[in-house]
């Protein structure tokens, strides 16, 4: 979604607050794709401060579908968190000092889209677990463990006892 901001940047303490919501089905990144499941709309309230900054600040609320970090299953996350932004006005022109380019900005127009995606960046959750004891995949099989037990053989041995392991199936081959 675009908003156009010029009444906002061109009049000193100027204020509007505006219910947008986000367009945007799925959430890319390097990571992946992250579908998103549902969004609220954000109230986003926009603030010139006498010529010199530009305030923007909301709360984004928005489920969005992580795999797990154990299982790779999809669990549905919620992502709730606040914009607080300030922006730098200089002779008509807003600059971001946290970030080198600003293409959530184009001339006096704001892509909410783009803005909302670079502060989900900002606060991507860690690690997400479908549950705390979750037990994970196999790593032989790929099986799913938390649904059932497979058939692989688990024990791991140290690798510095590779040599005596040979020597043990050298002596049960004969």
């Amino acid at each position: 979604m675009i908003i156009n901001i010029s009444d906002i940047i061109e009049s000193v303490n100027k204020e509007r607050t505006e219910e947008v919501f986000v367009e945007m089905k799925t959430f890319s990144s390097r990571l992946g794709n992250f579908p998103i499941l549902s969004s609220k709309p954000i109230a986003l309230h926009i603030a010139n401060r006498e010529n010199k900054e530009l305030l923007i600040s909301g709360t984004v609320d928005m489920q969005v579908a992580i795999p797990c970090g154990r299982c790779l299953e999809d669990v549905p996350t919620d992502l709730h968190f606040d914009i607080d932004k300030v922006l730098t006005m200089k002779d008509g022109t807003i600059v971001d000092e946290e970030m080198e380019e600003t293409d959530y900005l184009i001339g006096f127009e704001m892509d909410v889209d783009r803005f909302v995606y670079a502060e989900i960046l900002v606060n991507w959750p860690m690690k997400v677990l479908c549950k705390d004891d979750c037990k994970g995949i196999c790593k032989v099989c790929g099986m799913n463990l938390n649904s059932g037990a497979c058939n692989c053989q688990r024990t791991e041995l140290d690798p510095r006892m590779a040599a005596f392991q040979d020597i043990f199936k050298q002596f049960k081959e004969v």
